[in-house]
């Protein structure tokens, strides 16, 4: 069988489920803009910072929670139960609520987005086996990358055709589309989450689970890190609509890594990401140069490469040391991780960046937080925390 992005895209009810997700998950790419575009109508700059700032908590904590109700239970009425919730926070956002009931409308629209993509990874298996799951792995994180560049771009296109309040409602459009391709695919009804013991810590009951998490919080917050120094950077140059490219051209280099990384792989995985990480971390180190703006897109893009080997590696590993039961949902935690990761990281740049307005120093964050997560997969496979369970 040829290995591969291809020979995963080849296998029956793959284009579907991973275009169904990828839909589904748009919001997650448009809703952060939708939302700021339409409360700057009418409410201040800080309420508008807290409802960005709800809606992301709201997706941090529903994720695992609703992986968790499907591990025990199916994927379809988990998936139409939480689109519900979702949509109607939107809709009641869009309604122009109270600042309060407003707040309380963000949580629930992103405490329902419907959790893709725990759902779809715990299907790779069945759905290409085990010779392409690698390949299969890295290709569901190389595309999610179109997420975050194709959702603004239909938030804005609904808001230029129909107004602020329009992008909240193709938010809701695309999650219900999503939902009806994903949840009625014959392979979804299908699937039933291991019969295990269960535990109220759920997947976080696993000791190797939550070293992974915390290496997987570190490298998030280098790349939250890298996105802000690039604004500042841009802006110290004079050109900050150059940002907008600079971070393109990290995307684009993270479609790359991705597309050749399903192709060549290590043949464990799990034993090779504390090095794939320390690659990755020495990827940023030539951000530190700060030349100019071409030469920076080169090395944004370099910098990208090793982003999908790394959460490739992270979601194997996460399959290898999750409980019994808890697949699921331990993928929603190392997805919840690496978002946590990555506003935390967007903090630290901005504050170093706020008190020293230095571009070096808000470019030395990535590599040293990336490092430590290599750091501590190491000391934490050494001490035989990251030992199958």
């Amino acid at each position: 069988m040829k290995r591969g992005a291809l020979a995963v895209l080849r296998a029956p009810g793959v284009p579907r489920l991973l275009s169904g997700s990828l839909i589904g998950r748009l919001p997650l790419g448009a809703a952060p803009l939708a939302l700021l575009l339409f409360a700057r109508d009418t409410m201040s700059i800080a309420v508008t910072g807290i409802l960005v700032g709800a809606y992301t908590a709201g997706t941090a904590v529903g994720q695992p929670l609703l992986s968790r109700i499907a591990d025990r239970w199916r994927q379809p009425p988990v998936m139409w139960a939480s689109v519900a919730v979702s949509s109607a926070g939107f809709a009641v956002l869009a309604a122009r609520p109270g600042v309060t009931l407003a707040i309380v409308a963000a949580v629930l629209a992103g405490l329902g987005a419907p959790p893709f993509e725990a759902c779809l990874r715990v299907l790779w298996k069945e759905l290409v086996g085990e010779r392409l799951v690698h390949a299969a792995y890295t290709l569901d994180v190389t595309v999610q990358e179109l997420i975050f560049i194709v959702g603004p771009l239909v938030a804005l296109g609904a808001i230029a055709v129909g107004g602020s309040a329009a992008g909240l409602w193709a938010a809701i459009a695309v999650q219900l589309a999503g939902t009806a391709v994903f949840a009625s695919a014959p392979m979804v009804s299908r699937w039933r989450g291991d019969a295990a013991p269960r535990h109220w810590a759920g997947a976080l009951r696993s000791r190797p689970l939550l070293v992974l998490l915390g290496a997987t919080l570190l490298v998030g917050s280098g790349v939250g890190a890298t996105a802000v120094a690039v604004t500042f950077y841009a802006e110290a140059q004079g050109a900050r609509s150059w940002a907008g490219i600079l971070l393109a051209a990290q995307a684009t280099g993270a479609l790359l890594g991705g597309l050749i990384f399903a192709r060549r792989q290590p043949k464990d995985l799990h034993r090779a990401l504390p090095g794939l990480v320390a690659l990755m971390a020495l990827g940023y180190l030539p951000l530190l140069l700060a030349g100019p703006l071409p030469i920076m897109v080169a090395l944004l893009f370099l910098s990208g490469l090793m982003l999908p080997p790394v959460l490739t590696g992270v979601f194997i590993t996460a399959d290898r040391v999750a409980a019994a039961g808890t697949a699921a949902e331990s993928f929603a935690w190392v997805a919840t991780a690496f978002g946590t990761g990555s506003a935390l990281g967007a903090a630290l740049a901005g504050m170093l960046l706020e008190a020293y307005a230095t571009v070096v120093i808000g470019f030395s964050t990535a590599p040293l937080v990336i490092l430590a997560g290599a750091m501590l997969l190491r000391v934490g496979r050494r001490a035989g925390a990251l030992a199958q369970t």
